[in-house]
């Protein structure tokens, strides 16, 4: 169903792409836009027992492709360094393939944004506690199951390691 990498040398483990996905602060969602042309969009995420999270406005484009299509991809870019002399990139990053939906069950909601808020302000609970409890309400929370995972780094830092 899904692709295997070509360069297989350069695949990361599992528990790598999974560090990556916790680690990393931001990634692209790329779902099938209107008139079939692509739309990615960046996003602030929380990645969370083989799922991946993001909130958003009630409204807008890529509610809309997910109602259409469920189906989406989600790339993490870990490490980029550009080695001109090399005429190369080091790179490192994660590609994911889902299923992604809106949670509608107040109960997963909670759970999900109190995630995301843990996440991006961890020694601020009080705050994060009123600002979730103020916004709730206006929250539109997206889950994205993970069918499918891979991790990729340029073949030299493969061959650090």
């Amino acid at each position: 169903m899904f692709r295997e990498m070509r360069r297989k040398k350069q695949e990361l483990s599992l528990e790598d792409s999974i560090a990556i996905l916790k680690r990393a602060t931001s990634g692209i969602l790329a779902v099938s836009g209107d008139n079939d042309y692509p739309y990615a969009v960046p996003l602030s995420f929380v990645y969370d027992d083989s799922k991946i999270y993001i909130h958003c406005a009630k409204t807008g484009h890529k509610l809309d492709a997910i109602a259409r299509n469920e189906k989406v991809s989600f790339c993490v870019i870990d490490y980029d360094n550009v080695v001109p002399e090399k005429y190369t990139t080091y790179f490192r990053s994660v590609i994911v393939f889902g299923k992604a939906s809106i949670l509608d069950n107040p109960e997963d909601k909670m759970k999900a944004i109190e995630k995301l808020a843990a996440r991006y302000s961890p020694n601020h609970e009080e705050g994060r506690r009123k600002e979730i409890d103020d916004q709730f309400k206006q929250l539109c929370l997206v889950e994205i199951k993970i069918e499918y995972m891979t991790g990729k780094e340029a073949i030299e830092l493969a061959k650090m390691k």
